[in-house]
């Protein structure tokens, strides 16, 4: 470093620019007068007794008197450790500083607007680690990597894990052992999409494509809005798709993402006819607590004409009920509020053999 630069330097560690000058000039000379130190330097002569003293005071000097007053620099180890302490004080603080420009904090029933991409992965790796429930992701093969062994944790605890890939057309298939032990079902979407994550209902991480001409990101600690993000998900990243990966051969027991999704299959069961088995893992919705119930299916409640009507429904209200052990239990799906379940695993455990 050159001798100016260091000047610069020890003035950015708190020396005024006359004791960064004497300093560095007794470095080069050891032990000098007062006078010479103030030659050596541009600090002025009636004032270089006083920058001399000042420096013995933060003991990065020594002075003496040998006919005149005598300066030599003291030991470095004072002096290192300050400017280490120093150069430590300030990275921690670069890294706070941004810790707080790409992280905010999320509180409940909050949201952020991010802008770097990084974040909003980094933030979803968390919600993924913290997912005790459900995942649901949007994400290229190079993300899906990167997240692999946190949703591999996730599926080995029993969180339902589900991922859509997109690809930029439609010659591009990901490979099906990407998902082995990471999810329990994927599909392809062969289009470029955003990177969307949800965790148990109430934590969202959004960004758009890196092509798009928006570029910010979405984080949300809240139900209402992470349910506007799960519509988007099942809308245009789900429900088209082709699936290309699922973790077990057809048959049961058989997991839903929706309840609407249930409602389609036990159509085609004929559940009127004979007896299907559901187990449902959710929330009872006056009090918030956590349920798990089982029992045979004996209504279906749907905003349509008639269960014999095609298509996935979006809107309206839908209600499984089932009969627990001589107890009527009403189910819906996310955000029920009149129904007794809000049912978040809806798990078909027994059912006809349909022909």
């Amino acid at each position: 470093m050159e001798t100016e630069s260091l000047v610069e330097t020890l003035e950015a560690a708190g020396l005024s620019p006359y004791q960064a000058e004497a300093y560095v000039a007794l470095l080069e000379l050891g032990t000098a007068s007062a006078t010479d130190v103030a030659e050596a330097s541009s600090v002025p002569a009636p004032r270089i007794y006083d920058v001399l003293r000042t420096l013995e005071e933060r003991e990065y000097v020594e002075t003496y008197e040998a006919g005149s007053l005598q300066a030599r620099a003291h030991s470095p180890s004072v002096v290192l450790d300050d400017l280490r302490s120093r150069a430590n004080r300030l990275e921690a603080a670069a890294e706070e500083v941004e810790r707080r420009w790409e992280q905010p904090e999320l509180e409940a029933g909050g949201a952020s607007i991010v802008t770097q991409f990084r974040t909003v992965i980094e933030r979803a790796e968390s919600f993924i680690e913290d997912a005790a429930h459900q995942i649901l992701l949007s994400t290229t093969v190079s993300n899906l990597q990167r997240l692999a062994p946190a949703l591999r944790d996730a599926t080995e605890r029993g969180v339902s894990v589900r991922v859509s890939v997109h690809t930029d057309d439609a010659e591009t298939r990901p490979d099906p052992t990407l998902f082995e032990g990471v999810c329990v079902e994927a599909r392809h979407r062969p289009l470029p999409a955003p990177f969307v994550a949800l965790a148990d209902r109430r934590r969202a991480s959004f960004a758009h494509h890196p092509d798009s001409y928006d570029r910010y990101g979405v984080l949300v600690n809240d139900r209402t809005h992470t349910y506007v993000f799960y519509w988007f998900f099942l809308t245009t990243m789900w429900e088209p798709w082709e699936t290309v990966y699922e973790a077990t051969d057809p048959g049961l027991p058989t997991e839903y993402l929706d309840i609407r999704h249930l409602v389609r299959d036990l159509r085609e069961l004929n559940w009127q006819d004979a007896p299907v088995r559901l187990r449902v893992d959710g929330y009872e919705t006056d009090t918030g607590e956590e349920r798990t119930v089982e029992g045979t299916v004996v209504d279906v409640r749907v905003p349509f004409a008639s269960e014999a009507d095609t298509g996935f429904e979006l809107a309206g209200r839908v209600t499984v009920v089932l009969d627990a052990d001589g107890e009527r239990v009403s189910v819906g799906g996310w955000g029920a509020i009149v129904e007794d379940l809000e049912g978040t695993r809806l798990t078909i455990v027994d059912a006809p053999t349909v022909e």
